[in-house]
């Protein structure tokens, strides 16, 4: 004779609402951490999200001070821009690679791309300027320019375009996180200067 085993309704009860406390649980831990790292902010196109983590702020401020700002943001030069998916595949998988480095306090004093983010700014620089790689008139200036023009990382030779000179995190004194100045509708001076105007 086969004995069956039944689950009485107060355990079924307990156990039911035990689950649905650690499912809210982990639900609410999701969505703060998602609010505190501004994560909807990483789908936009905009340079600001960049400095969502601090330790990006000497590069986007030597962003900020290039000939690029007027041309090219972040996106443009550091995601892939063959189709919509790939963008978007390749942005929260090196997203999350940065988040974890940060995250950890793993972050080196300089920056530097991997080997598939080298392949994706290159790819973008030639996209870009497609006119000044392959025109003729420039073969002369480099020895082995024309065999190598898109073959050689463009930064090998245009090692200041678009951060300049300040890679490092312990390179500008005091660097701070830029204001957005792009709102028209918000006052970007401190008080105390808007103060000594007026006065």
């Amino acid at each position: 004779m086969e004995v069956k085993r039944r689950i009485l309704p107060e355990k079924k009860s307990r156990w039911r609402t035990t689950a649905v406390f650690f499912i809210a649980v982990v639900i609410g831990l999701g969505l703060f951490m998602a609010r505190e790292s501004k994560i909807v902010s990483y789908l936009s196109d905009d340079p600001q999200a960049c400095v969502n983590c601090h330790v990006m702020t000497p590069v986007y401020n030597s962003w900020m001070h290039s000939s690029h700002r007027e041309w090219a943001k972040c996106n443009d030069c550091h995601v892939p821009h063959d189709n919509t998916f790939n963008k978007y595949y390749f942005k929260a998988k090196d997203g999350l690679y940065h988040a974890t480095i940060f995250t950890a306090r793993a972050e080196p004093d300089v920056i530097e791309m991997q080997e598939a983010s080298q392949e994706v700014v290159q790819n973008n620089c030639i996209r870009c300027h497609v006119q000044q790689v392959t025109q003729v008139k420039y073969d002369g200036w480099l020895e082995d320019h024309r065999e190598n023009r898109t073959e050689r990382q463009c930064w090998s030779c245009h090692k200041q375009v678009p951060h300049g000179k300040i890679h490092g995190l312990s390179t500008i004194k005091y660097n701070i996180a830029p204001l957005p100045t792009d709102k028209e509708d918000e006052l970007v001076i401190p008080s105390w200067l808007d103060k000594e105007i007026k006065d």
